[in-house]
């Protein structure tokens, strides 16, 4: 489903200063869409505004073509939120017990945990979990809510370098099989050149560029040695390096 963002704005108090201003932006249904720029942007917020959490001052936002309400999309922030006192599988089985109308079985949930090879933990507890196991179980929760548009805030953000690398190659393998809509931000460069088809690039005076990533499907990690994406990744660094804070 196709998410619109028309002449966006939004200020934490009522006339202060604007965090968004007259944002526009539109993603597609099964694209991947990144949000990128220095701290103090507006890309949580965006997220935020997204989800329903936040009302825009101005402007509308829409899904398809109604205005987005709060749980019409999955969302996951940075930090993993499972419930230290229940298992693997009863986390993922959150979204069932709140959404009435979600028909998710054990069965189910077993079958998405031994395709992401957790299968043999779905009766461990977080904390006996390493920090790409958590963001796996984290991710299949939100993933499992139904949802056509998943929200991703830097959910890789806190994980080692080799880590990373193959929870973005794991990322990337769901999201082409399901035709999932993904708005994902990130402030690693490599990550968002890797995983999307387009970048949004927020800058402090509220203007935001789009980039095209022109990289065929499906990506491999060798990609991150390819001429084109090192290209792109210096193009992004210096667009960014050359606004003042």
């Amino acid at each position: 489903m196709t998410v619109i963002v028309k002449n966006v704005s939004y200020a934490f108090e009522k006339n202060g200063t604007k965090v968004i201003s007259n944002l526009n932006m539109e993603v597609r249904q099964g694209e991947f869409v990144s949000l990128i720029g220095k701290s103090g942007t507006g890309k949580s917020t965006i997220l935020r505004l997204l989800t329903g959490l936040l009302k825009q001052d101005e402007g509308e936002i829409l899904l398809g073509n109604k205005e987005i309400a709060l749980g019409d999309v999955g969302y996951m922030p940075q930090k993993d939120l499972l419930l230290p006192w229940r298992t693997v599988i009863d986390n993922i089985l959150i979204a069932s017990e709140i959404q009435k109308d979600l028909q998710l079985t054990k069965e189910e949930a077993r079958k998405w945990l031994e395709r992401v090879g957790l299968k043999e933990y779905e009766n461990a507890l977080p904390k006996q979990l390493s920090g790409g196991m958590k963001q796996r179980v984290a991710f299949l929760r939100t993933l499992l809510t139904g949802k056509d548009v998943l929200l991703l805030d830097e959910p890789f953000g806190a994980l080692d370098a080799l880590t990373k690398k193959e929870m973005q190659s794991w990322l990337l393998s769901i999201w082409q099989d399901l035709n999932k809509t993904i708005i994902f931000i990130t402030h690693d460069l490599e990550e968002a050149v890797y995983l999307s088809d387009r970048i949004f690039l927020l800058h402090r005076n509220k203007k935001v560029e789009e980039i095209v990533v022109d990289l065929p499907r499906p990506r491999d990690p060798d990609i991150f040695h390819s001429e084109k994406m090192m290209a792109l990744r210096l193009e992004l660094e210096k667009r960014i390096s050359n606004e003042t804070d």
